[in-house]
């Protein structure tokens, strides 16, 4: 069979345009012979640079200059752009790398006008978001369950790997753990991870509870349950110790509890029985304890926050979670996750960060850790047109803004500088934050931090709408 003229005859009456570059993003191969949506024919297009042809892509809006440079394909991506008649067009494009012999030797595109894809994707969108309306509703139904697993713990640092390595050993031992971690590394997702890991537990519940959250008298009602008559008001309630049998309870802050509270705990921990307040019977109780600290747990012991036996009958495992200052190279991989993750959720397009990003990414110090780069992405995204993130967009969100109050920017002279009174007010409500944070909600507490007047406190609070929202996420 002659192969050329199959080939030439599909390409005759194929509805997608195909453009074949170089490494150099020079056109050698270009057929359109229906649409003619690039708007040029294939004499005047081979010999020119994709960027001529299109001339209101740049190198990091151009699909081809993106294959080129990462070797990863693009697949059904939507773009708007110019033609080489200044026509405004919207394609469905595929863009794929040539590769030979472990070398990029140029890349290929498949497209097509998305008009005729319009209405099924308007389908798909519709039916994405019913399923996740579903998938939203079920949260309830499995309330005590961890949803998170190991492939949930992003990254490719070694002490990462090492981490997950040692997590999953430990995965099946009904020994209890203590885990130490800075806010915002990810302490409950790898204790989730662990409680899936587990055969004889991942089926059973899981159950968190923040240490900070709540004062000792309803903490302790709340964690080995009621009796009848014990206080007033008081009825017949399993704790959560109970409700956890069987599985694995997460004792989040554990440093945050208070040091009575603390000795009937290691009571538990040692003898496997609980007592409901104000009941006289013991109650037989299979529950794997697993606490987290978001300090370092001997400091916490010699603040006398941490009770030393509980310290030495919960460090019986001990995994700590660096903080991402530590394991910069998990930010390219966290920031790829991240993207993607709200794609989905914000019906987005985003391709990426150019490089300029990725270096204010991997020079500033993350001390709101892996939570501070999501919330990060998810906030520049809310508020994209675009498909690249650029520093244009970094920078008008103020996202970096250190403890010192000095405003992070590229060294680029053209960069975006805020007003004075703007970067003022970020400082000072990024500070009054982290006193609320250290104080655990505590406004009367963070104020004596601040040194400022309680109602001077409440009157910025209330200026600057800052909830206590974020201390609990």
């Amino acid at each position: 069979m002659d192969y050329k003229f199959l080939f030439e005859s599909m390409l005759t009456h194929l509805k997608q345009g195909i453009l074949v570059v170089d490494t150099n993003a020079n056109v050698i191969f270009y057929n359109e012979p229906v649409t003619h949506m690039a708007g040029i024919d294939a004499e005047g297009a081979v010999g020119k640079n994709i960027l001529d042809i299109f001339p209101g892509l740049t190198p990091d809006t151009s699909t081809f200059y993106y294959v080129l440079r990462t070797g990863k394909p693009l697949i059904d991506y939507v773009q708007t752009y110019f033609n080489f008649r200044g026509e405004q067009v919207t394609t469905l494009t595929s863009t794929m790398p040539l590769i030979k012999n472990g070398k990029i030797i140029g890349a290929f595109e498949l497209y097509r006008d998305f008009s005729t894809v319009g209405e099924l994707s308007e389908k798909i969108v519709s039916l994405q978001k019913e399923l996740y309306k579903k998938a939203s509703s079920q949260k309830v139904y499995i309330e005590n369950r961890a949803q998170y697993t190991f492939e949930d713990i992003i990254g490719k640092s070694a002490v990462i790997k090492e981490l997950k390595d040692k997590a999953k050993k430990i995965a099946e031992s009904s020994s209890p753990v203590l885990v130490y971690g800075e806010t915002g590394t990810g302490k409950e997702l790898l204790v989730q991870a662990i409680h899936n890991a587990s055969f004889t537990r991942k089926n059973k519940p899981f159950i968190a509870q923040n240490c900070a959250a709540l004062p000792k008298t309803l903490l302790e009602g709340i964690l080995f349950g009621t009796t009848a008559g014990s206080f007033t008001g008081a009825k017949d309630r399993p704790g959560l110790f109970e409700l956890a049998d069987g599985g694995t309870l997460f004792l989040d802050e554990i440093n945050s509890m208070d040091i009575e509270l603390q000795a009937k705990l290691l009571r538990v921990l040692q003898d496997k029985v609980i007592r409901r307040l104000g009941g006289a019977k013991t109650i037989v109780v299979d529950v794997r304890v697993i606490a987290s600290t978001n300090e370092h747990p001997l400091k916490a012991v010699e603040k006398k926050l941490l009770r030393e036996d509980l310290y030495y009958r919960l460090n019986v495992i001990s995994l700590e979670i660096p903080p991402l200052r530590e394991r910069k190279e998990d930010i390219p991989v966290l920031t790829e996750h991240f993207i993607k993750l709200y794609n989905r959720q914000l019906c987005k397009n985003v391709r990426g960060i150019s490089q300029e990003v990725m270096d204010m990414f991997m020079n500033y110090s993350w001390p709101g850790n892996v939570r501070e780069l999501k919330s990060t992405i998810e906030s520049i995204i809310n508020f994209m047109d675009g498909d690249m993130i650029t520093v244009k967009e970094v920078t008008m969100k103020n996202c970096f803004v250190t403890s010192e109050g000095i405003e992070f920017q590229h060294p680029d002279k053209n960069s975006y500088v805020p007003p004075l009174e703007e970067a003022i007010c970020n400082f000072e409500k990024n500070l009054i934050q982290k006193a609320i944070s250290k104080a655990n909600g505590n406004y009367a507490e963070a104020a004596r931090l601040l040194k400022i007047p309680r109602q001077t406190l409440h009157n910025k609070i209330k200026k600057y709408g800052i909830t206590k929202k974020f201390i609990t996420e």
